[in-house]
């Protein structure tokens, strides 16, 4: 197949909620993001794959090649962080379309007689940018999450996950694939391929991951008439917490763990008034769960001092823990093998973000693949990665799902 098709589409679907500085603002079920759900859908049409929506937004391009036998699913997903990169997610979605279309032609062509069927994923919400938590379509899909509670989920301005799909179209209602497999493929967001000069990264496991909800409650007042010592100023403890999450890293050897907040919202943000509540998240990952947790307990207990300095009550609760997942070996062997009948060099990696693979890991053998990101840089808009490396990581996708719906990873994981 022409490579140039795929690295058409991909640039065609980088225009939907394009931003001047060559990124991408497609946030969960959005009309930028129902842009890209129409291509996706529409991409299905064209070839006579059946689409199916379902009821959290996860939509299913599928091909039948065996009646009646589960699906390999290859995919990511098209939402994107507020000003994002054009890369992430939606490299892996766009990349799987054109290896289903390829793996359907070789059964075509051939003849040949297959073992699973193969499907194509476009998961709902994976950015949690609007809507939190992230990866949430692919964990409701495996069970991890509750449907019912995710779709109550509300946004910043009070919109629901439900009333958002909705409103695009995309709350439906078809039945989820029976699935055999799963394959991801995604840029690294990290430097090691890069600066090693690897072609393909081969993941073996996930950090372990644990969020923070805290909710800073102080007291509402007046800015100008009320006395410094009178005040409990909410937006000032929140201050000192978000010093603390990031402070909390040194404490531990470089690089063993990593922290931020991403998200801090202030009320009632009036110029004129002491803020009474301010809202934020902060976020511990590292390879060790230990690590995490004398990190979790230090930043609690430090928490608590700040409560008491400031004379106000600063609630905490864990939320959106996730264990360190190991990818089975079988697929990092199947990697492995794929990139040296490529001609591609590869090397086993970790990753430290989350991605839609994570979840899915608990349910059945799953394979994740890197790309080389361009400077390690992601959930920005200066996220790029070269069209070189794409075209070789659709190579290996297209490989990788053909020894999966053969039957080579489930053989191999038995």
């Amino acid at each position: 197949m022409d490579a140039n098709a795929f690295l058409t589409d991909f640039h065609h679907v980088a225009t939907f909620g394009a931003t001047p500085n060559n990124g991408v603002d497609r946030q969960a079920a959005t009309a930028e993001d129902k842009l890209s759900r129409d291509w996706f859908a529409e991409f299905a049409a064209r070839r006579g794959w059946e689409l199916r929506v379902d009821a959290i937004g996860n939509m299913f391009a599928l091909i039948e090649f065996v009646p009646g036998a589960p699906y390999v699913l290859i995919g990511s997903h098209l939402d994107s962080q507020p000003l994002g990169g054009r890369f992430d997610g939606a490299y892996g979605v766009i990349a799987a379309l054109h290896a289903a279309q390829r793996v359907a032609a070789r059964v075509g062509e051939h003849g040949a007689q297959v073992t699973y069927n193969l499907g194509v994923v476009n998961w709902f919400n994976e950015e949690g940018g609007r809507f939190a938590p992230s990866i949430m379509g692919s964990s409701v899909f495996a069970g991890l999450m509750d449907e019912n509670e995710m779709l109550q989920v509300r946004d910043l301005t009070g919109v629901s996950v439900a009333e958002a799909l909705d409103a695009i179209g995309y709350r439906g209602t078809d039945p989820r694939p029976d699935t055999a497999g799963y394959a991801e493929i995604h840029i690294e967001q990290g430097r090691i391929l890069e600066r090693e000069n690897i072609n393909l990264g081969a993941v073996e496991s996930s950090w372990y991951t644990q969020k923070l909800d805290i909710e800073v409650l102080g007291e509402q007042s007046h800015t100008g008439a009320t006395a410094m010592a009178d005040r409990h100023d909410a937006l000032v403890a929140a201050s000192k917490v978000v010093l603390l999450v990031h402070d909390v890293t040194r404490k531990f050897e470089d690089e063993a763990i990593v922290s931020s907040v991403g998200r801090f919202t202030v009320e009632p943000n009036s110029p004129i008034v002491v803020a009474r509540r301010v809202h934020l998240v902060a976020d511990l990952r590292s390879a060790s769960p230990e690590i995490v947790a004398t990190a979790r307990a230090s930043l609690r207990s430090d928490i608590e001092a700040i409560a008491r300095e400031h004379d106000i009550a600063i609630n905490v609760r864990d939320f959106d823990v996730r264990d360190i997942q190991y990818f089975p070996q079988s697929g990092i062997e199947l990697t492995e093998k794929v990139a040296a009948d490529l001609g591609l060099t590869v090397r086993p990696i970790c990753t430290m973000a989350g991605h839609d693979s994570v979840p899915m890991n608990r349910i059945v053998p799953t394979v994740m693949m890197f790309i080389p990101s361009v400077d390690g840089v992601s959930h920005c808009e200066r996220e790029f990665s070269t069209d070189e490396d794409m075209v070789a990581g659709v190579d290996a996708l297209t490989n990788v799902a053909w020894e999966m719906v053969n039957g080579s990873l489930a053989e191999s994981a038995a």
